[in-house]
């Protein structure tokens, strides 16, 4: 009987395909698109990035980041380097300002030789 009770309580085993399935997912989640139209590949590696971030255990600005999402990124270029602009939601822009410093760190980070630039979208 106990053996099968140990059974029961196992946690099932995912494989790593089925993680970053499930990051994916999640990651989608920080995007906000207009009538199902599909995220670019550099807005799901941005919201991957951002879910990245709030998932990670010693990052201080998760549960601020709980609560934003985007609605566009783009590469432009400048000069000799490439600027990231993401676009934020208005209704979001309030939280995006108050952790902007931090964000941009960090996604300076993870894209590197790029800068970053934050943008609110009217609604």
């Amino acid at each position: 009987a106990q053996a099968a009770l140990a059974r029961i309580h196992q946690p099932p085993l995912v494989s790593a395909q089925q993680t970053q399935h499930l990051t994916m997912l999640n990651a989608r989640k920080k995007i906000l698109k207009e009538k199902g139209a599909a995220p670019s590949p550099l807005e799901e590696e941005v919201a991957k990035a951002l879910f990245d971030i709030e998932v990670s255990p010693s990052s201080d600005i998760k549960a601020d980041l709980r609560d934003i999402v985007i609605c566009n990124a783009q590469d432009f270029e400048v000069k000799n380097r490439t600027a990231l602009i993401i676009h934020f939601p208005f209704r979001v822009w309030k939280n995006v300002q108050k952790i902007q410093g931090r964000l941009i760190r960090e996604l300076e980070k993870k894209f590197s030789k790029k800068h970053v630039v934050f943008v609110a979208q009217r609604t």
